[in-house]
């Protein structure tokens, strides 16, 4: 499908696993963990939920690269996830990089070939065990202008430490400094 067709009707659209032992947002979960494994290992540095300046959107995880790369990775839990998106071409504009994350039972030719490909291999039911997930295809390359990366890395960095500040409890920051003066 290319970014100017429009996606298929709901009446047209392949029907959804209905085998699957997870409900539609344990599948969610379940790929963006696997996602997040993989990058990971691979040393990017994500937020989820990553607010867009753009007016209501948001970044299912925005990846930020060692070598200074956003790299935007968009979460389909399914077909008609996919199918009824047609938000996504604008996540182009905003990001160097495009991808889709899915599941192995996905039908991978729904996504098109200029958008990276993520793929998780989820269990039979859910599980606490990480997912493993490969990255099956890259994404093109569209280099963000200057003014825009500069505006997207301060977001990312305030956003990040906001989060990490939410996360540190003075309290606990002060108990564990005392505990190592004690070792």
């Amino acid at each position: 499908m290319s970014d100017t067709q429009s996606p298929v009707p709901d009446d047209q659209a392949p029907a959804l696993d209905t085998q699957s032992a997870f409900t539609l947002p344990e599948t969610q979960f379940a790929i963006r963990r696997a996602v997040l494994g993989l990058c990971r290992t691979m040393r990017w540095a994500c937020i989820n939920e990553f607010s867009l300046p753009a007016a209501g959107r948001r970044a299912d995880i925005m990846a930020l690269t060692q070598d200074g790369m956003l790299h935007c990775i968009e979460i389909k839990s399914g077909p008609r996830d996919f199918l009824t998106d047609r938000k996504w071409p604008e996540y182009r504009d905003w990001c160097d990089r495009l991808y889709f994350a899915v599941d192995q039972a996905f039908p991978r030719d729904l996504i098109p070939q200029d958008v990276g490909l993520f793929v998780a291999h989820l269990p039979e039911s859910p599980s606490t065990i990480l997912p493993e997930c490969a990255m099956i295809r890259e994404s093109l390359l569209s280099k963000l202008a200057t003014a825009r990366r500069k505006t997207l890395m301060q977001l990312f960095g305030h956003g990040a430490a906001l989060r990490l500040m939410a996360l540190e409890d003075p309290a606990m920051t002060a108990s564990l400094r005392a505990a190592r003066r004690v070792e």
